[in-house]
């Protein structure tokens, strides 16, 4: 399939425009000689628009789409309380003109109105804090906001549900022709496409990949590590996404390199000292910020993949920079402590 056949194909789906899109694609020669080697491009999905931005922004696009399909007037979300998704969220039901609710986890970093949650609150979002351990715990919570919402009469739709992940993969399988694109104006060819993605981004890269035919290696390095199988929850996602544009495309275990070796030993929402020094190393070479729990794990993983010759000194690599710079002013004590 060629890249306006993709388009085409994904032009039939239901999609609301909130990103500035097409995003930037940058060299970063002096970070790419501080690591060894390899040439390291950003793609600058922190530019998406839409209150700073970020890699959420695509998907959005296309979730609540299937929201505003069904005439919903109340989008609702659910993560934990320092969460991209549903500051963009909230931009996005700010821009369209209906109400967001969204049910955030009571977790470390809740206590103080800061960084994403300061935005959601900015951007006139109702927050509630629910006491669970893991945001994987929040169903039952949106479930029961979504209940009480149509007591009220309002038209709720739950935006951040399993069931809406295919489409909201559609705009990276979007993403994917982009990056294509900008490479060949460039007179590259990337070896390797490297990203932070535990939910819909990375399969969105891959489903796009195989649309197109292309053997780029697409390198997920985890967040968070979940209590199922990424791998079966990605099948699931890129299978559903065959089934929507009506294609004969199977895909398997081989497809999906998605790493947890970076989240580091507390987990979710905890920062590492690797990845506080990779965005260390990322603004004092590049003067691009990263964030501590998604792309400045990343970044580590990709430094460490490059030192051990995973990746080699000689491919062309594009780091995906999926945004959360907002939650830097959260973290900012842990960021200091190195």
């Amino acid at each position: 399939m060629t890249i306006s056949e993709l388009r085409e194909s994904i032009g039939t789906l239901p999609r609301v425009q909130l990103g500035h899109l097409p995003t930037p694609l940058e060299f970063c020669p002096r970070l790419s000689d501080a690591i060894g080697g390899p040439k390291i491009y950003i793609k600058r999905d922190d530019c998406t628009g839409l209150a700073f931005g970020g890699n959420k922004t695509r998907q959005l696009e296309f979730t609540i789409a299937q929201g505003l399909e069904q005439g919903a007037d109340v989008l609702i979300g659910g993560a934990g309380s320092q969460s991209n998704h549903c500051r963009q969220l909230s931009a996005a039901a700010a821009k369209l003109g209906v109400d967001c609710a969204l049910a955030l986890v009571k977790d470390h970093k809740s206590g103080a109105t800061q960084g994403n949650l300061l935005l959601d609150n900015l951007l006139g979002a109702s927050v509630e804090m629910v006491d669970v351990e893991t945001q994987e715990l929040l169903d039952d919570a949106k479930d029961e906001l979504m209940n009480r919402l149509k007591r009220e009469g309002r038209n709720p739709f739950i935006v951040m549900q399993k069931a809406n992940r295919p489409y909201g993969a559609m705009g990276y399988a979007l993403c994917m022709a982009e990056i294509l694109e900008q490479c060949q104006a460039l007179g590259e060819k990337p070896t390797t496409i490297l990203l932070s993605s535990g939910s819909c981004t990375q399969p969105g890269l891959i489903f796009g990949k195989k649309m197109l035919g292309v053997d780029t290696r697409i390198v997920g390095i985890a967040p968070i590590v979940w209590s199922y199988d990424i791998q079966v929850a990605f099948i699931e996602v890129l299978n559903k996404m065959s089934d929507i544009l009506g294609v004969d495309l199977k895909f398997e275990r081989s497809d999906i390199e998605n790493s947890n070796a970076y989240v580091g030993k507390q987990g979710y929402g905890y920062y590492t000292s690797e990845g506080n020094a990779a965005v260390r190393l990322m603004a004092q070479k590049e003067g691009i910020l990263l964030e501590t729990n998604y792309t400045g794990k990343a970044l580590s993983g990709l430094i460490d993949l490059v030192k051990k010759g995973d990746i080699g000194s000689d491919e062309t690599v594009v780091f995906v920079h999926t945004g959360g710079t907002p939650a830097l002013f959260a973290y900012a004590e842990e960021l200091l402590e190195g």
